[in-house]
C-alpha cells in the first residue's frame, strides 16, 4: 500500500502563496462589483470603500442607457455563431492535417501556427483596406469571418496536439463497418474531442466576448457589443464611472457562469492534448 503523501511546510507555503495569487487576481472583480452599487462622488472619493447602501439604481440607468438587452443580444449572436464556426472548421482542418501529414499539410500546419504570433496592431491598416474592399465592414458575416482568421491557428493548434492521442485503430474498424470519411469523423472522433472542443469554446468565448478593439474597426451601430457600448460613459471631459461598473458587472455574470459550468474541461483539454500517441 503507497504512503501517503506528507504534509510538509513547503506545501503549506505553496498554499499560502496560491491563496495570495488567487487573492490578488480577485481585486479587480472586488473593485468592479462594490463601485458598480456607488455613486460617482464616493467612487471619487475612495474606491476601494464599500457602499453606503446597496442599490440597484446604477443598473437600471446602464441598463436604459445603452440599451443592455440588444447589446446583449449583438454580444451573444457575433460570440456564439463565431465559436461554433471556429470548434466546427478548426477540429476539421487539424483531423486532416494530422491524419494525412503530406509536405503541402505540413507547410500548411506551419503557416497557421506561425500567425499566431503576429501581432493584431500590425495588420490592423491592411484589415480596414481588405474589410472595406469585399464589403464586410458593419456587416454580421464580417465580423464573424474576422473573428475566424484570427482565431483559426490557435483553435487548430489545440486540436492538432489532442487528435494525436486519439487511437486510428478506432477509425479504421469504423472503415471496416462501412463507414465514410465524413461518418468517421462526425460519428467516431468528433465525439472524442470534446474535452478539447471545450477548453477551445472557452477560451473563444471569453476572447470574442470581450473584445473590444477588432468589433470598433469593423462593425456599426447597429451591430454594437457591450465593449463598445460601455465606451459611450467615457467622454472626453465626464467619466461616468459609476454607469460603466454597473454596465460591466452585467455584462460578466453570464461570461462568469459560463466559464464556472466548463472550467474543469481546460485542464482536461490541455493535458490531453500535450500527449502524443
Amino acid at each position: 500500500m503507497a504512503a501517503k503523501p506528507r504534509y510538509t511546510p513547503a506545501s503549506f507555503a505553496l498554499e499560502l502563496l496560491g491563496i495570495a495569487a488567487a487573492l490578488i487576481f480577485l481585486v479587480p472583480f472586488y473593485f468592479l462589483l462594490v463601485n458598480s452599487f456607488k455613486k460617482l462622488k464616493d467612487i471619487l472619493l475612495n474606491a476601494a470603500s464599500l457602499p453606503e447602501a446597496f442599490g440597484f439604481d446604477n443598473f437600471h440607468r446602464a441598463w436604459v442607457a445603452i440599451d443592455f438587452p440588444k447589446v446583449f443580444l449583438n454580444s451573444f449572436l457575433i460570440t456564439s455563431v463565431s465559436v461554433l464556426l471556429l470548434v466546427i472548421i478548426s477540429s476539421m482542418m487539424a483531423y486532416r492535417l494530422v491524419r494525412r501529414p503530406t509536405v503541402f499539410n505540413k507547410l500548411l500546419l506551419t503557416a497557421l501556427v506561425a500567425a499566431m504570433i503576429i501581432p493584431f496592431q500590425s495588420v490592423m491598416l491592411p484589415l480596414m483596406r481588405i474589410t472595406s474592399m469585399f464589403e464586410l465592414r458593419g456587416e454580421f458575416y464580417g465580423i464573424v469571418i474576422c473573428y475566424l482568421g484570427f482565431g483559426i491557428s490557435l483553435s487548430m493548434f489545440l486540436y492538432h496536439g489532442f487528435i494525436k492521442s486519439v487511437p486510428v485503430e478506432i477509425e479504421e474498424a469504423a472503415v471496416v463497418d462501412g463507414s465514410s470519411p465524413y461518418g468517421v469523423f462526425w460519428r467516431i472522433v468528433f465525439p472524442l474531442l470534446k474535452p478539447i472542443g471545450v477548453t477551445v469554446a472557452i477560451l473563444n468565448v471569453l476572447w470574442i466576448w470581450n473584445d473590444y478593439l477588432l468589433p470598433v474597426l469593423v462593425i456599426n451601430d447597429a451591430m454594437t457589443t457591450i465593449p463598445l457600448a460601455v465606451q459611450k460613459f467615457f467622454g472626453q471631459y465626464l467619466r461616468k464611472w459609476d454607469l460603466a461598473m454597473a454596465a460591466l458587472t452585467l455584462s460578466t455574470i453570464p461570461i462568469i457562469i459560463f466559464f464556472l459550468l466548463l472550467q474543469k474541461h481546460i485542464i482536461e483539454g490541455i493535458t490531453a492534448g500535450s500527449v502524443k500517441g
